[in-house]
């Protein structure tokens, strides 16, 4: 399935019916009174979350959502019955922007919450509403009102807890991977992730045993220049926004020209340009394949070069002996908690 994250649509509610002109056509009445029915009001435009959609691929092609119009009033005084409502399902994550007035609709952040985008025109009244004492046969009625018409922008940013960073093959699918049942596209060669993946992380059981759980997300790899649209660009670095807590993974390439300290500052550079409130979110930063001699081996200089040179511990992580994940783990579960309870106040 393609992973599709933006789009641009127009959304029309339904038009209200018309009001009927009738009357009364009763054996021996023959001056009946007025019995036009009102017009049904039209359907509503809907955005509904839906846990289960990871993209917004189903909506790529469709440029015009429309409800049902309103049905026009009858005579006997039969109203005309209301347009069904247009109910779109979209994932969790959803940002939907009205592009002409450059502004945010609706968030959409949980399963089955609905936001209304678009009202159905109301029914134009029959010519039983304008009876009065003077004038008890009106000729007149009214048409239905128009449905909102909208420009929206739709935008997916991921809902997850932690967001996995790092330059293409530091190991954050492998990551996710062990730490989780996400089985996400591993292979040695760059940008091997091409969307963002989700992650459910149990700790200590999970809540069925009294422990908790949080979501991570595999952010795809970024680069120098990603916050001015280089590699991936402006593309993945907006599903970082939502996250609570960074893990920083690094490693050492082959490159020779590619240091783990350098690498972790030019994504500090680019998170700070492409959002400051991104710099400072709590993070923790780690070296990952620890399982490679050269690795181990560079570990104990880079560690100290952190520390001296960015103020920050650097962990050693192996998701293929699992040395440090447990650990990694429990930290990332309690920045989470601790996030959430800033919230909160």
């Amino acid at each position: 399935m393609r992973f599709v994250d933006e789009v641009t649509l127009e959304v029309v509610a339904g038009d209200g019916g018309n009001g009927a002109i009738a009357f009364r056509r009763e054996k021996f009445v023959p001056f009946g009174g007025p019995a036009g029915g009102d017009g049904g009001d039209g359907g509503d435009v809907v955005f509904e979350g839906d846990e289960g959609l990871s993209t917004l691929m189903d909506l790529k092609y469709a440029r015009k959502i429309k409800a049902e119009k309103g049905h026009n009033g009858e005579g006997k005084d039969k109203y005309g019955r209301a347009g069904k409502d247009k109910v779109v399902r979209v994932p969790v994550g959803t940002q939907i922007y009205d592009v002409d007035r450059e502004e945010v609709v609706g968030d959409i952040v949980e399963h089955e919450q609905q936001i209304l985008v678009a009202k159905g025109g109301k029914g134009g009244w029959g010519n039983i509403r304008f009876t009065t004492p003077t004038e008890r046969a009106p000729r007149k009625s009214q048409p239905g009102a128009p449905g909102e018409k909208r420009s929206l922008r739709l935008e997916l940013k991921v809902l997850a807890d932690v967001g996995l960073l790092g330059f293409p093959n530091a190991g954050k699918s492998t990551f996710v991977s062990v730490v989780s049942a996400a089985r996400p596209k591993i292979a040695d060669y760059p940008f091997t992730t091409l969307t963002p993946s989700l992650g459910v992380v149990e700790v200590g059981g999970g809540p069925r045993r009294g422990g908790t759980t949080f979501v991570v997300a595999d952010i795809p790899g970024l680069i120098e220049g990603a916050s001015e649209g280089a590699g991936l660009g402006h593309r993945f670095l907006k599903h970082v926004e939502r996250t609570r807590a960074l893990l920083h993974l690094v490693t050492l390439d082959p490159d020779p020209e590619r240091d783990p300290l350098d690498d972790y500052r030019k994504l500090r550079k680019e998170l700070k340009s492409f959002d400051p409130m991104l710099a400072l979110r709590p993070e923790v930063i780690a070296l990952s394949k620890a399982d490679l001699p050269e690795v181990r081996e560079a570990y104990p200089a880079l560690a100290e070069a952190f520390e001296r040179e960015v103020g920050r511990k650097l962990h050693l992580l192996s998701a293929a002996t699992r040395e440090g994940i447990d650990e990694m783990v429990e930290t990332l579960a309690q920045m989470v908690f601790d996030a959430k309870r800033r919230e909160k106040r």
